[in-house]
């Protein structure tokens, strides 16, 4: 994990908040090859040290886009050999960051396509500017999703929605993507990632290993039946039971004070 990338920018605020951005603005921050490079590096990272940060907001530079998907310029006129190799790239960078065992919130402040689109729906939650765009468009251009899109969209909007957005290609407003759930609150364009970075905070606040343990309950258990899942839950539970911060926890609330968790 590098302290500085081509496309990307990475800062780590107070209280371990990262703040990455997707930083090619001049093309709607579309991913090219060295940005799949860069999100790899930095997301293979995380999932390797998850004590770099309690929480990651992930936004685009700019106020048109968030990201536009693949850079098509530089795929224009690639050899199928290269394309495979560029896409297998893509591939382990969005499995990196659905496995990614921090809390990612994407503040979406413009359009997002394709792989932009795909990049949201591997975060945790949305919140987006009343003025951005979806649409997942790969079928207008003769391919499909391939960054996890396809599994993803409907496990968020059901089977009908998801085919309903996928096959047509069509883009949709922030409305309608807040209406289906793929976003979880519409801001203001000029306040959407600072309200991003608010609730952001709110995460930072807590312990992290039990934000970390629910994020991964919730999401490996969603892949369970019922039963299953409620197993594989107390197993996340009682991993926390004798950590420090678990003391702390109950000992500050007993104190009537704020509790300083060390994530231990």
């Amino acid at each position: 994990m590098s302290d500085s990338y081509e496309t990307l920018l990475v800062e780590t605020r107070d209280d371990k908040l990262m703040l990455v951005t997707l930083n090619r603005p001049q093309v709607s921050n579309a991913i090219n090859t060295q940005m799949g490079h860069d999100l790899l590096d930095l997301f293979t990272g995380l999932v390797a040290d998850p004590d770099r940060a309690r929480c990651i907001v992930l936004t685009g530079a700019g106020t048109k886009a968030f990201c536009g998907g693949g850079d098509l310029k530089e795929r224009n006129g690639m050899t199928d050999a290269v394309w495979l190799a560029q896409h297998a790239l893509f591939e382990r960078g969005f499995r990196m960051i659905l496995d990614c065992p921090i809390p990612l919130i994407a503040a979406v402040n413009g359009h997002a396509y394709a792989g932009g689109l795909e990049m949201t729906l591997a975060c945790d939650f949305t919140y987006a500017s009343t003025a951005a765009r979806f649409a997942l468009t790969e079928v207008t251009i003769g391919i499909m999703p391939g960054g996890t899109g396809t599994q993803t969209l409907p496990r968020i909007v059901g089977e009908r929605r998801a085919k309903e957005i996928i096959l047509t290609g069509r883009p949709f407003t922030a409305e309608q993507a807040y209406e289906w759930g793929i976003v979880n609150q519409l801001c203001e364009p000029d306040k959407t990632l600072a309200d991003a970075l608010e609730v952001a905070r709110a995460i930072c606040a807590n312990a992290p290993l039990s934000v970390r343990q629910a994020k991964q309950a919730i999401h490996h258990g969603l892949q369970m039946d019922l039963r299953t899942g409620t197993f594989f839950e107390i197993e996340a539970y009682n991993r926390l039971v004798p950590t420090q911060d678990r003391l702390e926890g109950v000992r500050a609330y007993n104190e009537k004070r704020k509790p300083d968790f060390v994530g231990r």
